[in-house]
């Protein structure tokens, strides 16, 4: 069964949503004229963000994360993308020596070992290529809803970083994922295939599993660590450089022991 057979179906208010959704994103676009990126994970939120960026012509730059650690089908649908649509997404990676060192010191799996490593790996492979991504931009789009965990359950649909000067839009903030599958089916929206194998958010390939029937959307993510632990940083509460700064301090592991 297709993530589409699944959660697609139609909804009170779909069509007044992706309207005042598509509102939100020309709204941003001309007053960030130049100066606003979407910030795409490539999940199926993103995904319906890039085609109304597409379909209705709108002056936003797209630009993903590539950390390094992103499974074939992610890095395939980046491609199909842009095939589909004709636009550029802009690709930022983390800096190699510092991922080079953090394997060589830590090992490839080394953020199941401590919160503090997954940290520390997410800060290097994530927010340091998210401070480039958005150097020189006014305003970013993400794809977060509401309705996908606790920790999200507030968002708002702006947010305005004073420290930056840098606005946060969260145009999608208020849709539930029957609507978000159902404008992708409506529209033939491409998507990542993990999605049809029960990955309902989909981040790194170490860090990312199928889920259940019936678990959260996000239990697939850092499956091992609490509940509460399980943000990358990307969308926590303060200053994106203080998000940087604050990457936990990590004790190398002996040379000699290997995973």
């Amino acid at each position: 069964m297709s993530a589409i057979d699944l959660y697609a179906r139609a909804t009170p208010g779909f069509d007044e949503r992706v309207a005042d959704t598509l509102d939100r994103l020309a709204d941003a676009a001309a007053l960030h004229a130049g100066r606003i990126v979407q910030a795409t994970s490539l999940g199926a939120e993103d995904m319906v963000i890039t085609d109304l960026i597409a379909r209705h012509d709108l002056r936003i730059a797209i630009a993903t994360l590539d950390t390094g650690r992103l499974h074939a089908e992610t890095l395939a649908l980046a491609d199909a993308a842009e095939r589909r649509y004709g636009l550029p997404i802009e690709r930022f990676r983390p800096e190699a020596t510092a991922a080079l060192h953090f394997v060589r010191t830590h090992g490839e799996l080394a953020m199941r070992d401590s919160v503090a490593l997954r940290k520390a790996c997410c800060a290097l492979r994530k927010l340091e290529p998210l401070s480039r991504l958005l150097q020189g931009r006014s305003a970013w789009v993400t794809g977060l809803r509401r309705e996908q965990s606790d920790a999200r359950a507030e968002v708002p649909f702006e947010e305005h970083d004073a420290d930056t000067g840098r606005t946060k839009l969260n145009p999608l903030a208020d849709w539930s994922q029957a609507d978000v599958w159902h404008y992708i089916a409506h529209h033939g929206v491409p998507y990542n295939a993990l999605h049809d194998r029960f990955f309902p958010s989909i981040g790194c390939e170490p860090c990312t599993r199928a889920v259940a029937l019936g678990e959260d959307i996000r239990a697939g993510r850092w499956w091992w660590e609490q509940q509460s632990a399980k943000e990358c940083g990307l969308h926590v509460a303060g200053p994106l450089s203080d998000e940087i700064g604050g990457a936990p301090a990590v004790s190398p592991l002996p040379e000699h022991q290997t995973r």
